[in-house]
């Protein structure tokens, strides 16, 4: 087998000589290659001198109409960004806002209320996620619980907060100072 690019060359001239070619044997990709360089050159030449005669038509039959468009362009844009820059008020880039330095009061949770409800632990921790939007089963995989206990629980917690459904149990909790 052959090992650097004179063995592969003298491994094909030997291999053509043997199939009685007179020439070695060349790439099959070299001569697409040359004509598709060669045709796209020309294309690109040809599309080029297009170009340019179309240009010298264009300046030659419309030569007011171009420069006068290419006039108003220039102070439309000249005029947009003068009249942005001098329409914009002065100095509000620099005022700076003071924020008083008590910032929002936490939420506490009325343990008292919950307490009074009677609601336990589990119903509570239940009820935080109906409000993040969870559902039935989602919970009960959360909690490693099965489903039917936690409809068990939101049961038990829409009788003690005296709601039916799961927004009013949530919009109950909020009115009630329960979830934040």
């Amino acid at each position: 087998m052959p090992k650097d690019n004179r063995d592969i060359c003298r491994y094909l001239w030997t291999a053509a000589r043997r199939l009685r070619v007179r020439r070695p044997l060349r790439p099959r990709y070299a001569l697409p290659v040359k004509r598709i360089l060669f045709y796209s050159l020309a294309g690109g030449a040809l599309l080029a001198l297009l170009k340019i005669l179309e240009y010298q038509y264009f300046v030659r039959a419309y030569p007011g109409e171009v420069y006068g468009g290419l006039v108003a362009v220039l102070f439309s844009a000249l005029g947009l960004y003068f009249g942005m820059q001098w329409a914009r008020p002065k100095g509000v880039e620099s005022r700076e806002v003071r924020v008083p330095e008590s910032g929002p009061v936490p939420f506490a949770v009325d343990t008292e209320k919950r307490k009074e409800l009677g609601i336990t632990p589990r119903e509570y921790e239940i009820l935080g996620l109906i409000a993040e939007g969870l559902s039935n089963r989602e919970i009960g995989e959360r909690l490693f619980v099965s489903e039917n206990t936690v409809k068990t629980h939101s049961s038990r917690l829409f009788d003690k907060l005296r709601v039916n459904r799961r927004v009013q149990a949530v919009q109950k909790g909020r009115e009630l100072r329960l979830l934040p």
